[in-house]
């Protein structure tokens, strides 16, 4: 059994990038149409035009900030005035920034947490109640294996996503009798913009995986009989996220600055 993708509408958020763009290239290839949303028009644009051509779907494009007041609701109101129905939704929209919590930008704290949060909460809200209603449909939240620990140099990030993953999966359980599907994806270090801006370097780690083979991650788990609520990519991501559940809390912080670069005496 497999996702039912064919002639239906499919919202993406992030989508001038990274993740949103394989994600956008997926649906397309099984036959969907597309509703992208991002800030850069002029990418979202490029990415509609290729798809159009190699796929022969339709796509809408939404300039959008998600992180504006009402942004969610601004957005259910166009595709309202597209004529679409919204059978699909790809949360994908957010951002990640590194270094210290005392020395971060207060107003960037507060824009991670309404786009990483709010606006995932209220896009889900805006059309979660039209699948149920429907019996069908699918939501997809992207969440990390930051999901899984504190992450010292990260705590606010890795504080977003562990809401992602446990706000996806209660809601999964609340739906799914409804024939609604909410799946958690949790990536581990990605190679898409998203390394850079939240690092502020440009050279990717060879361990890191691409950005399609974790979107091949969440259509795996999408396409099984019964799909999960929650899903890692990675082999060595899975095991690393889910085994620091039998270590001491210290011990597993310990290790999380130590991947991330932060130890005593490290600055």
């Amino acid at each position: 059994m497999s996702i039912s993708t064919r002639g239906t509408t499919v919202l993406i958020t992030g989508a001038s990038s990274g993740l949103g763009v394989e994600f956008a290239n997926e649906f397309a290839r099984r036959g969907a149409d597309l509703v992208i949303v991002a800030r850069r028009r002029e990418r979202l644009e490029e990415l509609a035009e290729r798809l159009r051509r190699e796929h022969g779907t339709t796509v809408h494009v939404v300039p959008l900030d998600l992180a504006a007041p009402d942004a969610a609701a601004t957005l259910r109101a166009r595709t309202d005035e597209l004529g679409v129905r919204i059978e699909h939704v790809v949360n994908n929209a957010g951002f990640g920034m590194q270094g210290e919590f005392a020395d971060a930008d207060p107003e960037r704290i507060d824009e991670m947490v309404r786009l990483n949060i709010g606006a995932l909460v209220a896009v889900t809200r805006a059309y979660l109640p039209d699948l149920v209603a429907a019996g069908t449909g699918t939501v997809v939240n992207i969440a990390s294996t930051a999901s899984y620990q504190p992450c010292p140099t990260m705590a606010v990030y890795g504080a977003t996503k562990a809401f992602v993953l446990s706000f996806s999966e209660a809601i999964a359980s609340e739906v799914h009798e409804h024939g609604v599907t909410v799946l958690a994806v949790s990536p581990g270090p990605t190679r898409t913009e998203f390394f850079e801006v939240a690092t502020g370097r440009s050279e990717s780690p060879g361990f890191m995986q691409t950005a399609s083979q974790v979107v091949a991650t969440a259509f795996r788990a999408l396409d099984r009989a019964r799909p999960p609520y929650s899903v890692i990519s990675g082999l060595g991501n899975a095991v690393g996220a889910l085994g620091a559940r039998f270590l001491p809390r210290r011990a597993v912080i310990a290790v999380s600055a130590r991947v991330l670069g932060r130890l005593p005496g490290a600055h």
